[in-house]
């Protein structure tokens, strides 16, 4: 009656499995004409005490039936064993034993058996045990396997939420981050600001004649120029407490928390650079026969009252200045200061 057992998609046995642990092959025979006609019960028999925890991991019992008296590996001794090991540590062990003696019984309960019966034990008593401890023993896998599940679950839902919230957070066509991103930065950044008193700066980019040069060399070829910009961009904002974004079109954005006024600028100045080392070609722009940018910047401490919107203002009017000034450059909101790149 020792059959392969079918399975479950998961690991928990679909039916009653006992693993006897006992040196004596009459009451393994005794056990085994109890239970032969019990068609929902699988019976294995181990004579060798030293095999027992190996043959448990391999038949997966759902009850063992354990001597407690043996040559060689007694069986308090084995009871510890099955403890120890995490692949038997759950499974319910009814001891059987030859004498009704309390104390043997304290023993045994203290080593991690579940129940204990003196052998021979009446065959009703025995299989009502075996079912009862069998089926809570099983119920407790389910509950254990449905737990893993849901815990796997989460793992993948925060994978995916995590994974879903930086897609949301990202330009499709540039990849870097996009307005929303943005905006949740800068309002984050300005209430950092202000809570410690540090400055704050904002460079806004526009790519100077944009529009021709789409009308010109075609969508698709202003689509490469926008991705090939903000690359540059990106590689020369390179601390981690910066943000590099698209703002919207051929605008881009930068935040520079904790940057005074000379960091923006020195920043801005190699940003032109980087563009025009690029070398973009670009023949219908008034001011040079490649890609430039123009650029406004600002700084504050949003203390001192500067909000989001504030120094986005700040910064379109410096940007603006920029372009009626000749492009190619940078200007500063602050004092109108201006400079070519």
């Amino acid at each position: 009656m020792s059959e392969e057992q079918p399975q479950s998609e998961n690991t928990t046995p679909v039916k009653t499995v006992v693993l006897l642990v006992d040196d004596q092959i009459m009451v393994s025979e005794g056990i085994r004409r109890m239970l032969v006609d019990e068609a929902d019960i699988d019976f294995h028999y181990c004579q060798d005490p030293g095999e027992a925890v190996s043959m448990a991991i391999e038949c997966q019992p759902t009850i063992i039936l354990q001597d407690l008296i043996m040559p060689e590996i007694d069986g308090y001794t084995l009871l510890n064993a099955y403890r120890e090991n995490e692949l038997t540590k759950n499974i319910p062990v009814i001891v059987l034993s030859t004498k009704e003696d309390p104390e043997d019984k304290s023993l045994a309960f203290e080593r991690g058996a579940n129940d204990y019966l003196v052998k021979l034990p009446n065959k009703i008593e025995l299989v009502a045990r075996i079912r009862a401890h069998s089926k809570s023993y099983l119920t407790q896998l389910q509950r254990d396997e449905a737990f893993q599940a849901l815990r796997e679950l989460q793992v993948e839902l925060e994978k995916s939420n995590i994974e879903l919230q930086k897609l949301s957070s990202l330009d499709g066509l540039t990849g870097i981050a996009n307005r929303r991103r943005f905006d949740e930065f800068v309002n984050i950044e300005c209430l950092r600001s202000a809570r410690e008193n540090t400055s704050l700066s904002l460079i806004l980019i526009d790519i100077d004649f944009f529009k021709p040069y789409n009308d010109n060399y075609g969508h698709l070829a202003g689509d490469a120029c926008l991705r090939q910009v903000a690359t540059a961009l990106d590689e020369v904002v390179h601390r981690p407490a910066d943000l590099v974004a698209r703002y919207g079109g051929e605008e881009f954005v930068v935040v520079l928390p904790n940057t005074n006024l000379d960091g923006a600028v020195r920043l801005s100045e190699i940003l032109c650079q980087k563009i025009r080392s690029l070398k973009l070609p670009h023949s219908h722009s008034s001011v040079a026969d490649h890609v430039t940018i123009s650029i406004g910047v600002t700084n504050r401490v949003a203390c001192e009252g500067a909000s989001p919107a504030d120094l986005i203002k700040l910064a379109d009017e410096a940007l603006y200045d920029a372009k009626e000034s000749g492009r190619d450059r940078y200007v500063v909101s602050k004092d109108k200061g201006m400079s070519d790149c």
